[in-house]
């Protein structure tokens, strides 16, 4: 027999053991790069021990005030619990205030003033407690608050109510007075979008209550469920599974249909809240599942508010924006305008409607599971809904007619059930 074609076990034991060092290094390697990344970003995201000393420094120190100062610098009855944050400059944690369950905001990097091409709101400023100064009349407060809030959310708005409902959101302690320290954490706070838009629709259902402040740290009410609809998976396992898998995945996890239909309605009622209300118009630039949630009784609640902007600040934004091509005047996830090439700047009108952009985010989840006798009728419904082209104000009863189609149908199928 040829040499060649003998078994050499020993050649074989070494080989199955190169191989065995092999991928035994290989796995502690990915497993060991794995740990470093998410303990970096962890370490990065979650500051929130940075956050509460800053914050309760300054409140000893006199500088700032509010509702839940003494609690979380005093008392200790309000901390800091699960790390939700997604950006590092925006601290996010769920948390307990009493008996109460709450999500706590804090907004740590500073940057210079506006940062048009990201958040399209205030940023902290370098010494963000530093307005108004000391000897500020009451008065001479309430004029930078008009003025402030007039460019935030244009002349249309009922300014004076909303000036108002500030300084009542501000006097936490109710003595009827506005102290330095009150009018400090209030500036700096206004200077936040989604700060604006919680006392803005905070007697509306679907946005979660203001509990507390402290400088520019704020409790909003926690929302039992959410995302809307889906399961959070590792990201480990988001790069593995096809996006339309995920997506018939996402479908499986959702409440029955009538209990949807409500949540829906909800989404709808949140566009009429926005579009022209007492205090202005306001665009959703990030309609997804992600941003909203819940409670028990299938009411809709807003998880984050960061790209609902006023239409008064995105459309001065989108005119000092330069572009190239209709790419490049886009905002969030949504809020497209169209590029005027004669002067290479973005004009300031959305080409779709806060409608549109809803039905869009909820087209798969109505329609999956819907009751065939209403499935015909809401399909039709829904992508004349999705079709809406221009701003709302362009065709304004159009507009309507489709937002009240669509909440009848709903309601009609569902008002003699025990989840309306």
């Amino acid at each position: 027999m040829d040499d060649s074609t003998d078994f050499n076990p020993k050649a074989r034991f070494s080989y199955l053991h190169m191989k065995y060092l092999f991928f035994s290094w290989l796995a502690v390697f990915v497993g060991s790069w794995v740990v470093y990344v998410e303990y970096s970003s962890y370490s990065e995201l979650c500051r929130g021990h940075e956050c509460k000393n800053s914050i309760c420094d300054k409140y000893r120190k006199g500088v700032i005030d509010g509702s839940a100062c003494r609690s979380l610098c005093e008392k200790d009855t309000l901390y800091l619990g699960k790390c939700l944050s997604a950006k590092p400059n925006n601290q996010v944690y769920s948390g307990g205030w009493g008996d109460l369950e709450g999500v706590i905001k804090c907004q740590m990097e500073e940057v210079p003033h506006y940062n048009l091409g990201a958040e399209m709101e205030h940023r902290k400023e370098a010494s963000p407690f530093n307005k108004p100064t000391k000897g500020t009349s009451v008065e001479k407060f309430k004029e930078m608050v008009l003025s402030h809030l007039k460019t935030k959310v244009g002349e249309q708005a009922n300014l004076p109510d909303l000036v108002s409902l500030v300084f009542s959101v501000a006097d936490y302690n109710k003595d009827g007075l506005i102290s330095l320290p009150e009018a400090r954490s209030m500036w700096a706070l206004l200077q936040l979008n989604e700060f604006l838009l919680a006392i803005v629709l905070q007697d509306r259902e679907h946005t979660p209550r203001l509990l507390g402040f402290c400088g520019d740290m704020y409790v909003m009410e926690k929302v039992p469920y959410a995302p809307l609809y889906g399961i959070s998976l590792p990201w480990v396992v988001e790069l593995w599974i096809p996006a339309g898998v995920r997506r018939s995945m996402d479908q499986w996890f959702t409440p029955s249909w009538p209990r949807k239909a409500k949540i829906s309605i909800g989404l709808l009622e949140l566009v009429e809240d926005v579009f022209h209300g007492t205090f202005g118009s306001f665009l959703m630039c990030d309609v997804s599942a992600d941003g909203f949630g819940y409670n028990d009784r299938h009411d809709l609640k807003v998880m984050d508010t960061r790209h609902i902007v006023p239409e008064a600040t995105f459309q001065k934004a989108m005119r000092e924006r330069r572009c190239d091509t209709e790419e490049d005047c886009l905002y969030g996830a949504d809020c497209r305008t169209s590029c005027d090439l004669t002067k290479h700047r973005c004009t300031p009108e959305v080409t779709q409607p806060n409608l549109a952009k809803a039905c869009g985010a909820l087209k798969d989840y109505l329609l999956n599971g819907a009751p065939s006798d209403i499935q015909e009728e809401l399909e039709k419904q829904l992508y004349a809904c999705i079709a809406l082209k221009g701003s709302a104000e362009q065709m304004e009863m159009e507009h309507s007619l489709i937002l009240n189609n669509l909440k009848s149908l709903l309601w009609k199928k569902i008002s003699h059930t025990k989840d309306s």
